[in-house]
């Protein structure tokens, strides 16, 4: 059960409730104190910060409990997530610094004028004498963060400001977060290529299906920078890394197997076309209302490109009725959607991805004695599919080659280098997928990447460590 540590300022009526009163209040909740400051002393009445530890699920019962003792004000609830956003998670710095008027003017004027120059003469000379070489925009309108939903650009902000911390703690890239206030895909297209001259990629994040199909390919076609809907292929690939583990694990081949992926939305239709380009041959697609089927007539567009897959089956049905026989179930959907019995009716050695957020297809607790291997997409069980495993590493290598888009070849590479980051001898059920803390990680997608884009022709320079 994953733990909290909250801060309580309270206001105590001594007249009413003394200090153990409230101690016993919290500890009948489920929580624990761990410190307590005094921030206002008094006779009749003092304030105080109470820092307790609490199951996340047990929050809102310590808070409730405090509310309904009579003499006890509760004047604020923190905790350590909100205080580390505490005006924001991210800055810009200067690279260096600026101390006399010699200094001033080399970095602004006079002497910058040459410098603009030379870019206006040779814009590729922007890759070399500004921050976008190095600098990726992380753009969102805010529709469909995490599993909160369409919730705006302004409350979008911390997971971008997130975002931007892992770009550059973990592959040395700046990336800054745009939150666009519209959900106009013309007005969202027009503004990105509008701002588009200073970044060396863009990372979409949260735009909901199917808007955000049309957003990244009109962008992939009209801008000159890599464009990554990471909603999208970030999880497919780690997907893929993962299922490629899981084979191994099982001693199943990619060509032989039957997979059903469940929720054909942004993530699910990158799942399924990664699936193909990897040697899938035997593909059911399912969203709520059955099955796409091979030859189906379908009003969306990504859902009728499936359906004109030959590698997609062609029976109709339920998620309950498909998933008989399968070797592979992939969820990308809601919780709790599938039963023992669903599992039991699979292949043998079955390998379940139930990746819905916060709450699985399946209670790991129910599925883990049925399957051969079983993956979330949460960080308390094993075996997490976490995209902050690829766009680190990829854009780190689409910004050292200057590539022009991020292909399917690319992604793919990304997947095998990610699985590879794991030994045959580390390799077992319960360890599929390296932690993105994985010095290697980065390192091995990097490298992955580049030599693709090299291969495939989208690079626009090779590195001095792949010359």
């Amino acid at each position: 059960m994953a733990q909290t540590s909250i801060i309580l300022r309270v206001e105590l009526d001594h007249q009413k409730i003394s200090f153990g009163d409230v101690a016993a209040t919290i500890s009948r909740a489920g929580g624990d104190i761990t410190s307590i400051d005094v921030i206002r002393p008094g006779k009749e009445s003092s304030v105080r910060d109470i820092t307790v530890d609490v199951a996340d699920t047990e929050e809102s019962t310590v808070v409730e409990s405090l509310r309904a003792q009579e003499g006890i004000k509760l004047i604020n609830v923190s905790d350590r997530t909100f205080l580390v956003h505490l005006g924001g998670k991210v800055e810009v710095q200067p690279k260096l610094p600026i101390k006399n008027r010699d200094d001033l003017s080399r970095v602004y004027t006079p002497g910058v004028a040459k410098v603009c120059t030379a870019i206006h003469e040779n814009p590729n000379k922007a890759y070399s004498l500004t921050i976008k070489r190095n600098t990726v925009a992380v753009v969102t309108d805010g529709t469909a963060v995490l599993g909160l939903g369409d919730i705006g650009p302004h409350a979008a902000a911390p997971v971008m400001e997130g975002k931007a911390m892992l770009f550059k703690q973990l592959a040395g890239v700046d990336a800054f977060p745009i939150c666009l206030d519209t959900k106009d895909t013309e007005e969202i297209i027009r503004t990105i290529k509008a701002i588009s001259p200073i970044f060396g990629g863009i990372n979409l994040e949260d735009i909901s299906s199917p808007r955000c199909f049309e957003i990244e390919q009109r962008l992939a076609e009209e801008l000159d920078v890599p464009v990554f809907h990471d909603d999208q292929h970030g999880t497919a690939v780690v997907v893929i890394a993962g299922l490629l583990n899981a084979l191994k694990v099982t001693g199943k081949r990619i060509g032989n197997i039957r997979v059903v992926v469940n929720g054909i939305g942004a993530a699910g239709v990158s799942i399924c076309k990664m699936l193909l380009n990897a040697g899938v041959t035997r593909l059911v697609p399912v969203d709520r209302d059955g099955a796409i089927v091979r030859g189906g007539q379908y009003e969306h567009p990504m859902w009728q490109w499936l359906a004109n897959q030959p590698q997609v089956e062609a029976a109709k049905g339920s998620l309950h009725d498909v998933i008989a026989d399968a070797d592979v179930f992939i969820g990308v959907s809601r919780g709790n959607v599938l039963a023992v019995e669903d599992l039991r009716r699979m292949a043998e050695n079955r390998i379940v991805f139930a990746m819905a957020n916060p709450v699985p297809e399946i209670a790991p607790e129910l599925a883990l004695p049925h399957t051969a291997v079983f993956a979330t997409g949460r960080s308390d069980y094993p075996n997490q599919i976490n995209n902050v495993l690829v766009f680190p590493g990829l854009f780190r290598g689409v910004l050292d080659c200057r590539a022009k888009v991020i292909n399917e070849p690319m992604k793919l590479a990304a997947a095998r280098a990610i699985a590879a980051v794991i030994s045959e001898a580390e390799l077992n059920e319960h360890y599929i997928i390296p932690s993105i803390f994985n010095e290697k990680v980065v390192a091995n997608v990097r490298k992955a990447v580049i030599e693709t884009a090299i291969l495939t022709g989208v690079s626009r320079r090779v590195p001095a460590d792949f010359r």
